[in-house]
């Protein structure tokens, strides 16, 4: 009797200091709402506050009784289902759902995971590689020539700061329920910016991100028809076949990424555009090496272009963009928790891979560098270096294609009931005619850019400081400290201000430059 006595008394006195403490809580994060700074759980905090002592009586006796249950030899799957209502009736304020709805809600749930094809750590690491080692590597030994060793310093600060990004942006996707586990409540990078701007402004943040994620995505793939273009017709420069021409060409074999529907086959492009990707830096290097006796170490200086340099910091920043793809390939994943090692290895891998090369090309043909780097080469092994190139421009498209795709669905044909224009699937899942067609459309659209804008690294640096930066750098910390505002430590915050506004003037400062750059390359006829 003493001992019961006691029992109720200890869970009074739990209870109320529980209810303080919550109470303070609620009060705390009522000042950093109206600071602006407020996580996506507030409501359940706030919901646990006015929980009463009846209330924690009557979930502590249910624990009770699951655990004699337990140790009595009880039905397992009883106290499961007990347990999963009492998580309801805490949340809702209903009863205990039937066991009946429960069973079949997970058994939806198995089928949509069995229907949605998974991929392991590694399909997802040659994803990363592919978006962040591909062809824009070409593009940095024109960086180094205008940045000396600041460049190869970005190049690293580069990689370092995206990795982060990439990793905090996927921390917003989460959030933890009332036992302290991390669940994953949103699904893409719009879902965290329409959660950051609750409630004044429920879909602004999305359609700012969309906007921003089809730019980024669709420069993406203008840049592998106007590489392709480009590596074509200095391959086969006594041809009488000009660079729009050759971009034609490459566009009629990119045109069944139109039938893509899964991500699984992305992956095994990836794959084969990451195994051609070594073979070409080995070509080249292995080329620049024959010439280390003549390499110019006193043309790489501790010194910038002004007018030139902030370009080059949107080539760099430019060559590291893969958030957009982070969220959908990190829900993908077989087993997310390797997700942290997974970005932490490619990223390495990218920066030693892109600081050799960068140097070493560069060290090469120092002030003669051009814009893509095979262009410097001989005629006898750049045919095959080029050509080797394009495969892999060709095999790299259908990952920004199909994100765009996906992007462009999900705004316009699958908003939840608001979409603008009907769904393009039918019901089992087949890709209706018209909805193929405009598929079709993107890819020609792609092309028409290609022809009118033929300017490799001005598109890069215009491309990575327009909206490379702000999906790399200025949203991910904007909402990691949106969101987390109340977990993160200083350090963490230092980081996402620094990255923030080192982000910003990067930005600004090389989308003016670039423009400058495209307007004196269309005034002055320069055709690449």
């Amino acid at each position: 009797m003493a001992h019961l006595i006691r029992h109720k008394i200890g869970n009074k006195l739990t209870n109320a200091a529980n209810t303080v403490s919550n109470k303070s809580q609620a009060k705390v994060s009522g000042v950093f709402a109206r600071l602006g700074f407020q996580a996506a759980t507030d409501e359940e905090g706030l919901g646990f506050v006015d929980c009463d002592d009846l209330d924690f009586e009557y979930r502590q006796g249910m624990q009770m009784d699951i655990m004699q249950g337990d140790e009595e030899g009880g039905d397992m799957d009883g106290g499961d289902e007990l347990m999963v209502g009492d998580s309801h009736y805490q949340r809702d304020g209903t009863g205990p759902p039937s066991s009946s709805s429960l069973k079949n809600t997970g058994a939806c749930n198995e089928l949509a995971l069995e229907d949605k094809p998974k991929i392991t750590s590694w399909d997802a690491g040659w994803n990363v590689t592919n978006a962040i080692q591909g062809m824009f590597v070409l593009g940095l030994p024109y960086a180094i020539l205008h940045g000396g060793y600041l460049g190869l310093f970005l190049i690293i600060f580069a990689a370092v700061v995206c990795c982060y990004t990439g990793k905090i942006l996927i921390a917003c996707l989460y959030e933890e329920n009332e036992d302290g586990i991390l669940v994953r409540v949103r699904d893409s990078y719009v879902d965290i910016a329409n959660a950051c701007c609750q409630p004044r402004f429920a879909s602004l943040g999305g359609h700012i991100v969309n906007v921003a994620q089809i730019i980024e995505l669709v420069m993406t793939c203008i840049l592998y028809v106007v590489v392709s273009g480009n590596l074509m017709v200095n391959s086969f420069p006594n041809l009488p076949v000009s660079q729009k021409a050759w971009s034609v060409v490459a566009t009629a074999a990119l045109l069944p990424c139109a039938f893509l529907k899964s991500l699984k086959a992305v992956s095994k492009f990836s794959l084969l555009c990451t195994i051609a990707h070594f073979v070409i830096n080995i070509l080249v290097i292995a080329y620049c090496l024959s010439r280390a006796r003549d390499w110019a170490w006193d043309k790489v200086k501790f010194y910038i272009d002004v007018k030139k340099f902030p370009i080059s910091i949107g080539i760099i920043v430019f060559s590291y963009t893969s958030q957009i793809f982070l969220p959908s390939l990190e829900g993908n994943m077989q087993r997310p928790k390797e997700f942290h090692c997974m970005m932490d290895w490619t990223h390495i891998g990218a920066c030693v891979l892109k600081g050799l090369f960068a140097l070493v090309a560069y060290l090469t043909w120092a002030d003669a560098t051009k814009e893509v780097i095979t262009d410097n080469l001989p005629s006898t092994i750049r045919a095959v270096v080029n050509l080797l190139l394009v495969a892999k421009a060709l095999l790299s498209y259908p990952l920004p294609f199909f994100a765009a795709v996906e992007v462009l669905e999900k705004s316009f044909f699958q908003d939840g009931g608001r979409a603008i224009f009907p769904d393009c699937y039918a019901p089992g899942g087949r890709i209706k005619s018209w909805g193929l067609g405009l598929r079709c459309l993107l890819v020609v659209f792609t092309l028409i850019m290609a022809i009118f804008v033929p300017h490799f690294a001005l598109l890069m640096g215009l491309t990575g400081s327009l909206t490379g930066a702000g999906l790399c750098f200025l949203l991910p910390a904007l909402f990691h400290l949106k969101l987390m505002w109340r977990k993160l430590l200083w350090h963490h915050v230092f980081f996402d201000v620094a990255i923030f506004v080192i982000g910003g003037i990067c930005s600004i400062s090389g989308f003016i430059h670039s423009v400058e750059g495209l307007i004196e390359a269309f005034k002055y006829g320069v055709e690449e």
